[in-house]
């Protein structure tokens, strides 16, 4: 089995065009397509994806749920229903590692080997990304240390604070 921090990858840019088995989209509740990566990945992966997504009559927050990718890159794609950010004292961490757990808990029922995550709830929601990535990477660092189902891991970002956020927890972490 590889090491772990040879199965985890960054990448800046958009997480709609990756090769992967799946993407994971950070959703709203009704799964029905909003703004940011959620729409960009509506968008791309065109309206069979949200006429798959009414069939699953939502997603509670900390929850996670998979359809066919449709014209993406990826076959499938994994929605998940980050916190929005409240200040951090009801829940929001907990939840957002659960949405982590979930993900990766249906990725490998689903026998997928490579996954991509946007950073989950740091958009509209408001998480503070330096939070944000340091859950996402130790939830799945954790994973992966007792699963090797899933081969590869990509944390994507738009912007230079987010792959700095997501490199300084990947060196705390992996220390």
């Amino acid at each position: 089995m590889k090491e772990i921090k040879d199965r985890i990858e960054l990448h800046k840019g958009d997480i709609t065009v990756l090769e992967v088995d799946a993407i994971v989209n950070a959703a709203n509740t009704s799964l029905l397509g909003g703004g940011g990566v959620d729409g960009a990945i509506h968008h791309m992966a065109g309206p069979g994806l949200k006429e798959e997504c009414r069939t699953l009559r939502g997603c509670a927050v900390g929850e996670a749920k998979i359809t066919g990718g449709h014209n993406l890159a990826a076959p499938f794609v994994i929605h998940t229903v980050g916190p929005v950010f409240h200040g951090g004292n009801q829940g929001e961490p907990d939840l957002l590692a659960s949405c982590y757990q979930h993900s990766l808990a249906l990725a490998e029922q689903n026998n997928i080997r490579t996954i991509a995550f946007p950073a989950i709830s740091c958009g509209a929601y408001g998480f503070p990304i330096e939070e944000a990535c340091y859950i996402a990477v130790q939830e799945t660092v954790k994973f992966l240390q007792t699963n090797d189902s899933i081969e590869r891991v990509i944390f994507t970002s738009f912007d230079d604070r987010t792959q700095t956020a997501y490199e300084n927890a990947l060196v705390e972490i992996l220390k």
